[in-house]
């Protein structure tokens, strides 16, 4: 996917109504109050592909760094936000509402923003070990962790 349908994605998430229920949709997750989607996935099987795998890490990270420039041209500069205290509480029982339970478990920082009543939030997951490399982004009305 190029950036230019990265962002048509995210403006038709911002946009749509939210499901009274939890469904798959595309390429994420909407439910009662917001919409998830994968932007950039490591679903590939590089096995001994280690040039392979550099380059999808080297790729993920450019559009991430490509989508915060443009939102950023939209919106203003986003908040960096630390996930680190939501996980602690987490990983300390406490029950983290959906959407932010999936993000916070896997992403130390999100990149946040608040366009009228909803919160856009990009978030780059990224293996400790390995080339591994996740984009996505949420779009809701619950406010993170």
């Amino acid at each position: 996917m190029t950036t230019a349908h990265h962002l048509r994605l995210i403006d038709g998430m911002r946009t749509r109504d939210f499901p009274a229920d939890r469904i798959r949709s595309g390429s994420g997750v909407s439910g009662p109050g917001y919409h998830t989607a994968s932007l950039h996935a490591d679903d590939e099987h590089w096995d001994d592909d280690e040039a392979g795998r550099l380059e999808h890490r080297a790729q993920c990270l450019a559009e991430h760094e490509a989508l915060i420039t443009l939102l950023g041209a939209r919106w203003g500069d986003p908040q960096l936000v630390s996930l680190w205290s939501a996980q602690e509480r987490m990983m300390s029982g406490e029950e983290i509402p959906d959407p932010w339970a999936e993000t916070v478990a896997g992403c130390e920082y999100l990149r946040l923003w608040r366009i009228e009543a909803r919160w856009i939030a990009l978030a780059l997951y990224l293996e400790e070990e390995g080339p591994g490399c996740e984009l996505s982004v949420v779009v809701t009305e619950i406010d993170p962790p």
